[in-house]
């Protein structure tokens, strides 16, 4: 049984004006434990509403969301999502270990046992001897990482991920590529990645959904079968990354502008 199944999704928003506009439509894949799969389309076509209607932040007009065999009908507690606006998500008075340990705290963990996983998660993603310090002090790539710890505190079985590298500098987004893969290596936690960067996605994934424009629907789908661990440079010189690439955007680009 995959652990998160979308069926037959569609959603629509009523205007001011009365008219209807379509978000999403007809959408349904199947996500398997343990899996990196990636959401990949046009900009404007849908993706961030899809990932919203998974993690249970928006009611689809048609269709359901299966998580572990349980149709959502609220935020499931065994999913987290990591936005792209990661300042905006760090609470500004809490310490980059009160951040993390907010995440134990919501699980209500011991507070020695919550102090001990905070320091451990701050080592995984990098950054040990930060623990105190505020997001103001951190740089754009130090704070998602903070966010990355936070969200892995509740220790879902699915992290989902809306471009959470989109708007950091295009060396710390290879870096933070890097960590994701290696956190999700070592912990093994089912990921569904949103992003506009094809070879991103690529990178980083087991399969590829490639969506339409508005109103998004799935026109391909790709498996990517690199070897791991990858690496930014040897796996991008491959000749077949750059068939796939070139594929995805002849693809996204006869379903509308990137």
């Amino acid at each position: 049984m995959p652990i998160l199944e979308v069926q037959r999704l569609s959603k629509s928003y009523r205007q001011l004006g009365g008219e209807t506009t379509v978000a999403i439509e007809n959408i349904s894949c199947q996500i398997e434990s343990g899996e990196f799969v990636s959401f990949v389309g046009p900009s404007g076509c849908g993706k961030t509403t899809l990932l919203m209607s998974i993690a249970g932040l928006t009611v689809p007009s048609t269709g359901k969301i299966i998580v572990n065999g349980r149709e959502v009908s609220g935020p499931p507690p065994n999913l987290v999502l990591v936005f792209q606006e990661f300042n905006k998500s760090l609470f500004a008075w809490r310490s980059v270990l009160g951040n993390v340990r907010f995440g134990l705290e919501a699980r209500r963990s011991r507070s020695r046992d919550a102090e001990i996983k905070a320091r451990s998660l701050i080592d995984l993603v990098g950054l040990k001897g930060f623990e105190n310090h505020y997001p103001w002090e951190l740089s754009g790539g130090m704070q998602q990482r903070v966010a990355i710890a936070r969200a892995l505190a509740y220790e879902p079985e699915v992290l989902l991920m809306d471009e959470p590298f989109g708007s950091l500098d295009a060396l710390t987004r290879l870096e933070l590529e890097d960590t994701l893969l290696r956190l999700w290596a070592e912990l093994r936690t089912t990921i569904l990645f949103i992003t506009h960067d094809i070879e991103e996605a690529i990178y980083l994934s087991d399969r590829i959904w490639v969506l339409s424009r508005r109103p998004s629907r799935i026109v391909e789908e790709l498996r990517i079968d690199f070897p791991r661990p990858r690496d930014q440079v040897t796996t991008r010189a491959e000749g077949r990354f750059m068939e796939l690439r070139n594929h995805i955007y002849q693809g996204i680009s006869n379903h509308g502008p990137l």
